[in-house]
């Protein structure tokens, strides 16, 4: 049986979190070459490379995300442990592992998440923001609970896990005043030509909406694309062109955003995913977000 050395773990947590050897050394008050050689004694025990170089600084590498994560639920337990034998209270909530993949609007991933933050017992929520292929590595390896994502897992991700359809929206149209008054007459033909702000082709909605402008004859004037939804609204919301978002989240965008409503796209629809190694739904807050998003 192979026994991990928790000394030389405790050593690599503590500069992970400190952010450098220099840092850890005055918390351990230890010297530097023994920090050092206990993490290297830790990636050679693991045959991993846990950091790497960004010019003077640490940073984790992927497998080093992992253990880090890994060391911070041991070193909690220890804590806790300790709490309980002298009676003191812990309170410690369980916690709940999401990865939200990069292309997800924020808006969307908090309407998601929100009904576990409502349970009895809620869970300590920790998100992670990431490329939907990395967050589904961390997934396999039991780094995260749950991904959720715009699109299904494919045969070309050589991860065992299972699609759980959470939401299956329209999408809505949206201006700010002066912009949606003008193009809202005569919607929707009077899209064509009009400034258009857009997600990047990585997504599923910049698709389904070229898909659509082909369908029906509208050739739009894109004027900017955006990797960040965020930053897409707060364009728009200048009055610098016309964006779509689902229509899940409309009360949401218009209040926020103080945009107008120009017209809905029944026929584009926006589904959104969770996926997990489970083919049933075990965590109780994953499970009470996709009961959830069936009554939505």
């Amino acid at each position: 049986m192979e026994w991990l050395n928790y000394h030389h773990l405790l050593y690599f947590w503590v500069v992970a979190r400190e952010g450098s050897i220099a840092r850890a050394c005055e918390r351990l008050r230890l010297a530097q070459p023994t920090i050092s050689g206990q993490i290297r004694a830790l990636e050679n025990s693991l045959n991993e490379k846990l950091f790497a170089r960004s010019g003077r600084n640490l940073v984790l590498t992927d497998v080093g995300r992992v253990v880090f994560r890994y060391a911070e639920e041991i070193f909690s337990l220890g804590r806790e442990l300790t709490d309980t034998l002298k009676g003191r209270p812990t309170g410690r909530p369980p916690r709940l592992l999401v990865g939200v993949a990069d292309v997800l609007p924020k808006l969307v991933a908090y309407r998601l998440l929100d009904p576990a933050l409502h349970l009895p017992h809620p869970p300590k929520v920790i998100v992670l923001e990431g490329k939907p292929d990395r967050l589904l590595a961390e997934l396999a390896v039991h780094g995260l609970d749950v991904v959720l994502t715009d699109a299904p897992i494919g045969p070309a991700i050589k991860v065992r896990a299972f699609n759980h359809l959470l939401v299956d929206s329209p999408v809505s149209l949206f201006a700010a005043p002066r912009l949606a008054s003008a193009y809202r007459r005569e919607f929707p033909r009077s899209l064509d030509g009009a400034p258009f702000l857009l997600p990047t082709v990585n997504t599923a909605l910049r698709q389904n909406l070229e898909k659509w402008f082909d369908a029906e004859g509208i050739r739009p004037l894109v004027v900017g694309e955006f990797e960040d939804s965020g930053l897409l609204k707060a364009f728009g919301q200048e009055g610098h062109g016309l964006f779509a978002a689902p229509s899940l989240i409309e009360s949401e965008v218009r209040r926020q955003y103080r945009v107008h409503v120009i017209g809905r796209l029944e026929s584009i629809r926006e589904r959104f995913y969770a996926i997990s190694i489970e083919r049933k739904l075990k965590h109780p807050a994953v499970v009470a977000i996709s009961e959830a998003a069936r009554l939505k």
